[in-house]
């Protein structure tokens, strides 16, 4: 299959985009003050709730096809890894509300030209459990971002009640053979948080290509969760709970898995909503995360994980540029708001620039 390559024209910012982005954190930030108000703390802007701060390693295995050997896959051997595995609202909702959730690995050890304002050999990927951005673009998210952002003071039952809407919802239109990524985004099924994928949904660069990524559980023990479904009646922090209790006993092992682009037509840059056609380009496999048995929840490294470290778009390998609209807005916005977050706090973000600096 011939892949397309990359090139800084594949880009197609809007005229008024940099309008749009503050547009985005203005909003933004309001809504995080909302949530500060309820909380009497400021916490992330979306995946407020972490279910799990683990530690692990990417293996990159050796005799990837070129077009896959690229960029910090094009080395083969192991790299320490941070993940955070949280909740969609950027608010301590309980579990009932069972929006999408959030996957965030930092990869330490990541040498190379990085982008501008990030200087430590780290490499972060941060994904989503939908295949997609609902909103698309920039301007679309802050279209959208501004009924979420109004709906932040709203009672957390009336929350709850939307999401089942919007559950129900997916649940009629999949009887039919199609989702709405929307309803997923608001509603998302219970399923166990170590048993789903997770999704870069946007574009990146891919060294000399361009990848969607994909995260995918693949030991036996994730596999055999399949079918679990939380009862939020009976536990608000279900996800949690069903996370450390896996991490106490078992290991988490995914798939690391790239999607090249090779149609600029039915596959673009600056539509997030569009999914690529696995057909056409089939998710293959770069590398293997495994997460060992580990205390998932402990305290001082829960502290660091949602007070201290950030997981950021922009903490990023030239080889991995976020591309399109909704990344290029990422790249300021998430920066904005951790500072934002911080200054709230009155706590200071520090760079993780090695494994070693995360409590155990």
């Amino acid at each position: 299959m011939a892949y397309l390559r990359y090139r800084p024209e594949i880009e197609h910012p809007e005229p008024d985009e940099q309008a749009t982005i503050d547009g985005i954190i203005d909003g933004m930030r309001q809504q995080v003050s909302t949530a500060e108000r309820r909380q009497h703390h400021a916490t992330r802007a979306s995946h407020a709730k972490s279910s799990a701060c683990v530690t692990g390693t990417l293996s990159i295995p050796e005799g990837l096809p070129a077009e896959l050997a690229q960029g910090l896959f094009a080395t083969p051997g192991d790299h320490p890894v941070a993940v955070r595995f949280a909740q969609g609202p950027g608010e301590l909702l309980g579990d009932r509300v069972g929006t999408h959730r959030g996957m965030a690995i930092k990869v330490f050890g990541a040498a190379g030209p990085k982008l501008p304002g990030h200087a430590e050999d780290t490499q972060d990927f941060v994904l989503a459990s939908g295949t997609t951005f609902p909103s698309g673009t920039a301007s679309g998210f802050l279209r959208d971002g501004s009924v979420i952002g109004k709906a932040t003071a709203l009672p957390e039952g009336v929350k709850s009640a939307v999401a089942s809407v919007a559950r129900n919802f997916n649940r009629v239109l999949h009887a039919f053979g199609t989702e709405s990524a929307m309803a997923d985004f608001l509603g998302h099924p219970f399923n166990h948080p170590l048993a789903e994928p997770y999704h870069s949904q946007a574009p990146i660069r891919f060294g000399e290509y361009v990848a969607k990524l994909a995260v995918v559980p693949v030991s036996d023990a994730q596999l055999a969760l399949k079918d679990w479904r939380l009862d939020p009646k009976q536990d608000e922090d279900g996800f949690r709970h069903a996370a450390t209790d896996f991490f106490r006993t078992q290991d988490a092992v995914y798939a690391l898995r790239a999607q090249l682009w090779s149609d600029a037509r039915s596959q673009p840059i600056e539509d997030a909503s569009v999914e690529w056609s696995e057909t056409e380009t089939p998710f293959r496999t770069i590398g293997t995360i495994r997460l060992p048995r580990q205390d998932a929840y402990g305290a001082e490294r829960v502290r660091y994980f949602d007070e201290v470290m950030t997981f950021r778009p922009a903490h990023s390998l030239e080889a991995h540029r976020p591309l399109g609209s909704v990344m290029r807005a990422r790249l300021q916005v998430y920066k904005a708001l951790s500072d934002f977050r911080h200054q709230e706090n009155g706590t200071a973000a520090r760079a993780t620039a090695g494994i070693g600096q995360i409590p155990a």
